[in-house]
């Protein structure tokens, strides 16, 4: 797959793929986020491929959103066209798993991307923030919601109010992100991460994914009624056999994906 703004390359079940505008720090714009979703659909899609990892470069995830594009929009023309959500939340729709890989900044659009994924691994040189207030709007991809349901009420209402920038280990610690890694080897260890996901069963993932998921928008025992009810579901599948029987054989399952 070739496109103008994304990178997208497949190491054995795994898809890495690369936010790719270096001269504008990975800023997010329309034919960029059309490339993502675009790419998204073709992996999905893709058989081989069982988990996807989004990265940008050392310096920047994403610094945001592109001003450049927003700057000269009326408030008419963004609610007719309904700018920011065609095409830019596909990375929350994905049913495959998601692993966000940041290095440098990961402001405004940047860190709204980041949340949309499964979980984040940040570099040790990474930076989060909500700055959208000090240009003069609010953050519009899910920001006020995402960072919210992360962190809570009181840090992403001072970040957001503020503009304040965090850390990798501030960022660890408020539970933004699962863990924090050197910068030089930030996409391996992704990659690693990921390809340990990759070998487990795809549908057994799924399940687990939409469960984890249901926690954030359900009542807990709404989510519990959906947990076990996904996890009854797991009975009807071939890879249940198969893992089960491989712990009583003391040896490695084979998964089959269905």
């Amino acid at each position: 797959m070739t496109f103008e703004n994304i990178n997208v390359e497949k190491r054995g079940a795994v898809a890495l793929v690369t936010l790719n505008r270096p001269k504008a720090l990975n800023a997010l714009n329309t034919p960029m986020m059309q490339d993502l979703a675009k790419a998204v659909d073709a992996l999905e899609a893709d058989d081989g491929v069982n988990v996807i990892v989004l990265t940008g470069s050392e310096k920047a995830f994403a610094a945001g959103a592109d001003i450049k594009e927003m700057r000269p929009k009326s408030f008419v023309g963004a609610y007719l066209e309904d700018f920011i959500t065609r095409d830019w939340e596909r990375i929350a729709t994905c049913r495959k798993p998601v692993i966000a890989a940041v290095a440098g900044y990961a402001l405004g659009g940047g860190c709204e991307l980041a949340m949309m994924c499964d979980f984040i691994i940040a570099a040790d040189n990474a930076k989060f923030g909500q700055p959208e207030l000090t240009v003069g709007t609010i953050p519009g991809i899910g920001g006020t919601q995402r960072l919210t349901r992360l962190v809570g009420k009181s840090k992403a209402m001072e970040m957001i109010l503020t503009g304040r920038q965090i850390d990798a280990v501030e960022a660890e610690r408020a539970g933004l992100v699962a863990r924090v890694v050197p910068a030089a080897s930030l996409v391996e260890e992704a990659m690693k991460t990921a390809a340990q996901i990759a070998k487990l069963s795809r549908p057994l993932v799924s399940l687990a994914k939409e469960a984890v998921n249901a926690a954030l928008e359900t009542t807990l025992t709404q989510g519990v009624r959906l947990e076990r009810r996904l996890f009854h579901a797991t009975f009807a599948t071939e890879d249940q056999k198969e893992g089960m029987a491989a712990f009583s054989e003391k040896r490695p399952p084979a998964f089959k994906n269905r």
